[in-house]
């Protein structure tokens, strides 16, 4: 699962209808309003995000909104939360380091 969360993140147009969508709930008309791609296109970049669990559908009548998926941010989560102890004695160690090199 983290591997689909990270290929669909790494596209730059998918990245940046995933930060419209952390904004609310928004239909793919409203998505794509400032971007420079077609309709076919955005439908496509929202199965990708959609397969990797980061956004879900709900279908109002014949309309359908596409909104952040919770438990697909709590993956990132998860897998972040694994480096987070590493980060604190690499720069305690970092500094120690430049310490020593003051001296």
């Amino acid at each position: 699962m983290e591997n689909d969360i990270f290929k669909a993140l790494a596209d730059p147009t998918r990245r940046a209808i995933f930060d419209k969508l952390a904004s609310g709930s928004q239909n793919a008309s409203a998505l794509r309003e400032g971007m420079t791609i077609s309709q076919p296109a955005m439908s496509q970049h929202l199965a990708v995000l959609r397969a990797a669990g980061l956004v879900r559908e709900e279908r109002q009548g014949r309309f359908v909104n596409y909104e952040v998926d919770p438990n697909g941010i709590a993956d990132i989560g998860t897998w972040l939360a694994r480096y987070r102890a590493y980060w604190p004695q690499r720069m305690d160690a970092l500094r120690t380091l430049l310490k020593d090199m003051d001296q």
